[in-house]
């Protein structure tokens, strides 16, 4: 039973949604109604929605099969915060102009282990 993972996947679920509405203020602010126009604000906006939407579901997906093989809570919930916070300073890193670098580096980073980790965990719950 996923008791930990449905917490991390409703607050990306939010960030998801705040990234949704970016764009869609975008496009108003640009009176863009299709595609991106060229206009630079507006390629950040669904940028950096996209990536989350690229991102979120697959470490999602694995860190619930992580729970479900009944690994230790410490280790979902490290999964999930990293995860998170990842997204988080993705997101906030490359939605600002100019772009904090570092921020965006440092997100990858946590979300790139956090999806190396989840894998590895798999592996080894799974023999």
């Amino acid at each position: 039973m996923l008791t930990i993972t449905p917490i991390y996947a409703a607050l990306i679920a939010f960030l998801y949604v705040a990234l949704s509405v970016n764009v869609i203020r975008q496009r108003r602010v640009g009176k863009i109604s299709v595609g991106d126009h060229g206009d630079k604000a507006m390629i950040k906006a669904m940028r950096t929605h996209a990536n989350c939407a690229e991102y979120a579901p697959f470490a999602l997906l694995l860190i619930a099969m992580v729970e479900l093989q009944d690994a230790g809570g410490w280790l979902v919930n490290l999964l999930g915060m990293l995860l998170l916070a990842g997204r988080l300073l993705h997101a906030y890193g490359f939605g600002k102009t100019p772009q904090i670098i570092i921020l965006r580096q440092i997100g990858m980073g946590l979300t790139f282990t956090a999806i190396l980790l989840a894998a590895m965990a798999n592996l080894v719950l799974a023999v």
